[in-house]
């Protein structure tokens, strides 16, 4: 996007004087949030942009002035998703599927191809556009730290085709090779484990406390409670002592890939 509104601000910022963290300060914001928007990489979000207005004394400026958004997100996702693009560590678990930030294009249009109730072809590219865009902080070379607990049933379940099933797990098995994301498998062979119960992202900030995100069907929560947050960081803790070393998880990533109909003998082992 135009980092239009994000010169403004910092302009504004320096002009007052002010440190990012002394704006965070005023403003009931964090100082990482206030260098997302002045870099381009976030917007606020309006109640937010008041506040700025208030704390450099611009009026309505910023509210007024604030890019439209086009993101397409679940409701209840939305912020879990602000969240996901401030954090410095996130480490997914995944009981079903992919989660959005790994999957590809092909498999993310399966999966919206199935939703019900059924939404338009426009809608669905919309939500497609959205998580390709979330993607986009695996861009950056470190950060955030990306970790994922894959249950052994993201690997069997076909999601569209044995072609775009080959081309996911290949993907992911090229991001632990660059070392770009951890990846762990979750094998069957371990029974039962608390995480279980379902999806859950956890994720660590520069400068304000962890958070949780759980999902299940059709609902999701964002943990703020740091005796929860801590419960179910336990959680993740105990399945990733019985998961798959990542060597053999991306060993077993690009087996099964080829079980499903991928050669490529550049990444024969």
């Amino acid at each position: 996007m135009s980092n239009t509104y994000g010169h403004w601000l910092k302009a504004r910022r320096l002009a007052a004087g002010l440190t990012q963290e002394e704006l965070a300060q005023a403003a009931v914001m964090t100082r990482s949030h206030i260098a997302h928007i002045e870099a381009g990489r976030r917007l606020p979000s309006p109640d937010d942009a008041k506040r700025l207005d208030k704390a450099l004394n611009t009026g309505d400026v910023l509210s007024s002035f604030l890019p439209e958004r086009d993101v397409a997100v679940a409701d209840y996702f939305e912020a879990a998703r602000q969240l996901e693009q401030q954090a410095t560590e996130i480490r997914e678990f995944a009981l079903t599927f992919v989660p959005g930030i790994l999957q590809t294009e092909a498999y993310a249009r399966a999966v919206f191809d199935t939703w019900y109730p059924a939404r338009t072809e426009e809608e669905r590219d919309r939500f497609i556009v959205t998580r390709r865009q979330r993607a986009e902080i695996l861009n950056h070379p470190s950060s955030p730290a990306v970790w994922a607990v894959l249950d052994e049933s993201v690997l069997r379940r076909v999601i569209g085709s044995p072609e775009v099933m080959a081309e996911q797990l290949m993907h992911l098995a090229d991001l632990a090779e660059r070392r770009r994301v951890r990846l762990h498998v979750l094998p069957f062979g371990v029974g039962y484990q608390p995480i279980l119960a379902g999806m859950l992202t956890l994720m660590w900030f520069e400068d304000q406390p962890p958070a949780a995100y759980s999902e299940g069907a059709s609902i999701g929560k964002v943990h703020d409670s740091p005796t929860v947050v801590q419960a179910l960081q336990g959680r993740y803790d105990l399945a990733l002592g019985d998961a798959i070393p990542m060597r053999e998880s991306i060993a077993l990533l690009v087996a099964t890939a080829k079980d499903y109909g991928h050669h490529d003998k550049a990444l024969d082992r």
